[in-house]
């Protein structure tokens, strides 16, 4: 039995020392037209299992001869039986597990792995540089954004009162009050020229109403493949009786009066429906709002001492509003329709969004929910917090580098994503201003690795360790959590160009900064806005 058992020994050890994983060569890559390799891989597994077969015959004669063994000599013999089919079987599968990950191809997280790339941990910031680059070179002063903030409130309800006056109250859209979202009413705008986001409510003319169908709602009809989107069905109430039966002199309902209206029949068209389908089609909106916001800056355009112009025809209410002096204030006035009950919109396209959805599905907005969350939590956080810095340090950046590199599937909205990550995982104490920038590199290291792993989840959306206070709506925040960075899965160049954009805004970020804070003749300091 000693014999069989220094056999044993003697077959792992050697199994052991010639495993490929114990002393793997120095270009430990496998070629795939090695055959001399794999030859002699094959002959080492035939003398592994005539050694098998024949420790398995001693065992068999050793066993016939000793048929009187005790109970712990079996017990040996089975626990070394069993000790030697796992280490064959082991051996065995690291063999092919360390062959296919040899040969494998060239994956898409190799991108970063490439020579001269940089991680946020080895990135040059200097603490003094980054504080003068908060403190002073600020993109506008708190009074400025007031002003602007002010004018532009101020504008966007004259020019949506006007939009009502022009519209069919009895066979047209009802528009509601605006609602300011985005970096200009966070706190944290980014570059010149400044850039309110404004999203406005509208609703049908009665007998008409709006009926949501989310994505997460397994009877909504909506693709897996549109996350984080929903379908607007344009549905008619039932009609009164009082409109399709006489009355008589003698009755009266309770509802209408003889002298009000008769409801006017509208047309799938007129209701801005995708054609032959009672949902509603973004087109049709922002050809309809086009149509509406020119027809109503008409009517008051005599009243001001500027220009408006549109930037793009393809997004309705993307003003340009040019002073005489050359100050430009970018504007960005989104119809929307309301979930039920919610402060969530559906909204044709996203301000800062590089792609959009076919018709009829429609993107939800949690904006007003995103703001609601940074409030609370700069509630708790201590005075002079970095948060907002790091925010306006990174879009800074990003901005500078996409008009190197152009337009990539990376967008402000991401980098407000990763800080609100940090800001819900992060104690308040760490977001003190002189941790800017142990923060700052937390930040650039969050979305370094959301896009090695190509997944960045909403804050939101499936998310049930938010604050009590913050009211997400209950679908929502028991669905599935919804990827933003699904469509870099799906496109492998846009992946591949993000990446690059992404590494060189980390290798420009120390020239950056220290180029758009130089001192001045007097001593003094640049701000971003001069630039």
């Amino acid at each position: 039995m000693q014999g069989a058992i220094a056999r044993v020994c003697v077959v792992v050890a050697a199994a052991i020392l010639n495993h490929p994983l114990l002393f793997p060569p120095e270009n430990t890559t496998l070629p795939e037209q090695d055959k001399e390799l794999m030859a002699r891989m094959r002959e080492h597994e035939e003398r592994m299992r005539m050694e098998q077969a024949k420790l398995e015959e001693e065992l068999l004669l050793l066993d016939a001869k000793q048929k009187e063994t005790t109970a712990e000599e079996s017990f040996s013999w089975y626990f070394w039986s069993a000790v030697s089919f796992i280490i064959f079987f082991t051996i065995e599968m690291g063999r092919v597990d360390f062959a296919d990950s040899e040969m494998r191809p060239v994956d898409d997280e190799d991108v970063f792995l490439e020579s001269g790339s940089i991680s946020p941990n080895t990135m040059l910031l200097d603490k003094d540089i980054l504080s003068n680059f908060c403190d002073k070179c600020t993109y506008s002063s708190a009074h400025e954004t007031w002003r602007v903030r002010e004018f532009v409130e101020g504008f966007a309800d004259d020019l949506l009162e006007s939009l009502r006056s022009v519209c069919d109250r009895d066979a047209d859209m009802e528009v509601g009050d605006f609602v300011g979202i985005g970096s200009m009413f966070e706190s944290w705008k980014v570059c010149k020229p400044l850039m309110c986001d404004l999203i406005v409510p509208f609703s049908p003319p009665e007998p008409f109403s709006f009926k949501s169908h989310l994505w997460c709602d397994p009877y909504s009809g909506v693709t897996p493949d549109m996350q984080g989107c929903g379908m607007i069905k344009v549905t008619r109430e039932k009609d009164c009786l009082c409109g399709s039966a006489n009355l008589g002199e003698d009755m009266l309902c309770l509802l209408h009066s003889r002298t009000d209206a008769l409801v006017v029949e509208c047309s799938p068209d007129e209701l801005l429906c995708s054609k032959n389908t009672p949902y509603l089609a973004k087109d049709q909106v922002m050809k309809w709002f086009q149509i509406s916001v020119t027809k109503a800056w008409g009517r008051i355009s005599h009243k001001y001492d500027f220009e408006v112009t549109f930037r793009s025809l393809d997004a309705a209410g993307a003003l340009k509003i040019r002073f005489r002096s050359g100050k430009v204030i970018m504007m960005n006035v989104i119809p929307v329709v309301q979930l039920e009950g919610t402060d969530a919109y559906f909204v044709p396209h996203f301000p800062s969004d590089c792609g959009s959805f076919p018709d009829p599905y429609w993107p939800l907005s949690l904006a007003v929910y995103e703001r609601d969350l940074l409030k609370h939590i700069a509630k708790r956080l201590p005075h002079n917090s970095c948060h907002l810095h790091c925010l306006q340090i990174v879009t800074f950046l990003h901005r500078k580098q996409a008009g190197l590199t152009g337009k990539t599937g990376l967008t402000d909205y991401h980098w407000k994503t990763a800080l609100l990550h940090l800001l819900l995982r992060k104690r308040p104490f760490a977001w003190s201003a002189e941790n800017v920038e142990r923060r700052l590199r937390d930040v650039l290291g969050y979305m370094q690795r959301s896009l090695q792993e190509k997944r960045l989840l909403n804050v939101l959306i499936g998310n049930s360790k938010l604050p009590g206070n913050i009211q997400v709506p209950e679908m929502v925040r028991k669905a599935e959590p919804v990827n933003l960075f699904r469509p870099l899965v799906l496109q492998q160049n846009l992946y591949a160009a993000t990446v690059r954009h992404f590494q060189e805004m980390l290798r420009n970020s120390t020239v950056l900064i220290q180029e758009y804070t130089p001192l001045t003749s007097n001593g003094g300091v640049h701000r971003l806005d001069d630039y």
